[in-house]
């Protein structure tokens, strides 16, 4: 099988290549990241000998898309295939002077939340380097985006639990803000979890990392371990607990995710008590009203519900209602499935 090229930082890079010189690592290093040609033979700095002569036997690597889906709000959600035929979804949200590409990190995941559709699925296995990267680099060429002219934003909020492939995703981090290569900020990119608690500790003490957003959805350890059964494992006080000891950045904020569901966490209390749990915290909450799908038992909270959740939680910190996006091509979060739209209506 041919050695993939996206994924490999440059040091991996002069090792593949040798005995050819070092200057050809960051000649393809530069081309792949920087420029994202799209095959090793565009690679016109390379001498036409040296490009049939690596084509033997490396390849860049990037996913395949099988299925595109535009939804009426101008998401994009993609199926995109890997070498071995798995699959996993991709998702851009345009907007108004900025995008975001929303980008997995496991085929399927383990975690199991009640309310999301990709727990469904169960955990197939871990992306690699390459396929967190080339995700990035695919929308980016499909798209015509660049690190340099454009506000783009990663959140690594996709299929998959971030922390349960934690070396691969730091790896792929230091690749996308690389300014010698794609030059994304790390304040540009955010990783979302469930509450791995010990892996969040070892986030914290990485030079380059993402943001971290920690998924909450609930007010009460009982509620949340009904919700989230990884609560029985990592515990509803150890994961405050790991929020507090979190060393954040000058600049950083943690993210709370809070996911309201009708009826179950969506109470007047519950919002006092979100506000009581993460006191003290230099943090910021994030509402999202469920995205409904087949086969999630929860419903979307009234409208009216949702404000005064909000309203309650905002007197104390910041509090921002997410806007759902492409709810319709089912790409919004926790509705990533690998449906195709004849399936889903």
């Amino acid at each position: 099988m041919a050695q993939t090229i996206v994924g490999l930082e440059l040091a991996d890079l002069q090792q593949v290549l040798a005995p050819h010189p070092a200057f050809r690592a960051r000649q393809i290093y530069d081309a792949v990241y920087r420029l994202r040609v799209s095959e090793l033979n565009r690679i016109t700095s390379l001498p036409v000998t040296l490009r049939n002569e690596l084509s033997s036997h490396l390849t860049l690597g990037l996913p395949k898309p099988v299925a595109q889906y535009g939804s009426v709000d101008g998401t994009q959600r993609y199926l995109l295939e890997l070498s071995d035929r798995r699959q996993v979804e991709t998702v851009l949200m345009p907007e108004e002077g900025r995008d975001t590409i929303c980008i997995s990190s496991q085929v399927g995941c383990p975690v199991n939340c009640q309310f999301c559709l990709t727990a469904l699925l169960g955990l197939e296995r871990n992306l690699t380097v390459g396929e967190i990267v080339g995700q990035v680099l695919f929308v980016m060429g499909a798209h015509q985006l660049s690190t340099g002219t454009d506000r783009l934003n990663i959140v690594m909020m996709g299929m998959g639990e971030p922390l349960l492939n934690l070396a691969n995703v730091l790896k792929a981090t230091r690749l996308l803000t690389d300014p010698e290569g794609m030059g994304l900020s790390q304040r540009r990119i955010t990783l979302s979890t469930a509450g791995i608690v010990p892996r969040i500790e070892e986030l914290g003490h990485e030079p380059v990392r993402p943001k971290l957003a920690i998924s909450l959805n609930a007010s009460t350890e009982e509620q949340r371990r009904e919700l989230m059964p990884i609560t029985r494992k990592y515990s509803l006080q150890d994961l405050i607990a790991a929020a507090k000891a979190y060393p954040l950045r000058p600049w950083e904020k943690l993210t709370f995710e809070y996911v309201l569901l009708k009826g179950v966490n969506d109470s007047d209390a519950d919002a006092r008590r979100v506000v009581k749990l993460l006191a003290n915290l230099n943090a910021k909450v994030n509402l999202i009203a469920l995205n409904p799908g087949p086969g999630i038992r929860f419903e979307t909270p009234d409208v009216e519900r949702v404000h005064s959740f909000q309203t309650i939680v905002r007197r104390s910190m910041p509090c921002f209602l997410r806007k759902p996006r492409g709810r319709d091509i089912y790409a919004a979060c926790g509705q990533l499935k690998r449906e195709a739209l004849v399936a889903i209506g």
